[in-house]
């Protein structure tokens, strides 16, 4: 084999040793795991309703904290064990999310009524980051121009903004939704 062949394979494979490899584990979960909680502390509005200084934060984060999981690290191995932390990790989280109402409920948050009757609930949109003008969108999504025209507003789990129009039948489904906040 040739040496500058055996450089390549040397400089491709390799990787850090037994200690290194945990402490890019741990440095990646507790990255992960602070992220989330910080994603978490922002609001829902932030999950549907995704800005352009939203995506650059995202981007510059993902920047800013890639040295500090994998620190000087630049081994095809150090990337490899780096993104196979956060898949794992992602992974339990799902699982913990899944399987216990209080984590579910902490961190994914619950349903939230933005409008009743045609008023706005101001203090409500406030807390959760919600402006009139994302509400005056979700009811141009529905035909509606007029606030006086919406029975409800809800601010749901995933960002999204659901319209019930003052003059639809509300159906009683089968599925029962425990938890929304009505303020």
């Amino acid at each position: 084999m040739s040496a500058e062949l055996s450089q390549w394979f040397a400089a491709v494979f390799s990787h850090p040793d037994l200690p290194g490899a945990l402490a890019i584990a741990a440095k990646t979960t507790l990255i992960y795991l602070f992220l989330v909680l910080g994603l978490r502390l922002l609001g829902k509005r932030e999950l549907g309703q995704m800005s352009i200084y939203d995506l650059v934060l995202v981007i510059v984060i993902a920047n800013s904290v890639q040295n500090a999981m994998v620190g000087q690290d630049t081994t095809l191995l150090g990337g490899l064990i780096s993104a196979f932390t956060l898949l794992i990790v992602n992974r339990i989280l799902t699982r913990l999310i899944l399987n216990r109402p209080g984590i579910r409920h902490w961190l994914i948050g619950q349903p939230v009524l933005v409008v009743r009757e045609g008023h706005f609930l101001n203090d409500v949109m406030q807390r959760e980051g919600l402006t009139s003008e994302h509400v005056f969108a979700a009811m141009r999504e529905h035909g509606l121009d007029d606030i006086a025209l919406v029975q409800m507003a809800v601010l749901e789990i995933d960002g999204s903004i659901s319209i019930v129009p003052q003059n639809s039948q509300v159906h009683r489904s089968q599925r029962r939704f425990r938890g929304m906040r009505v303020v």
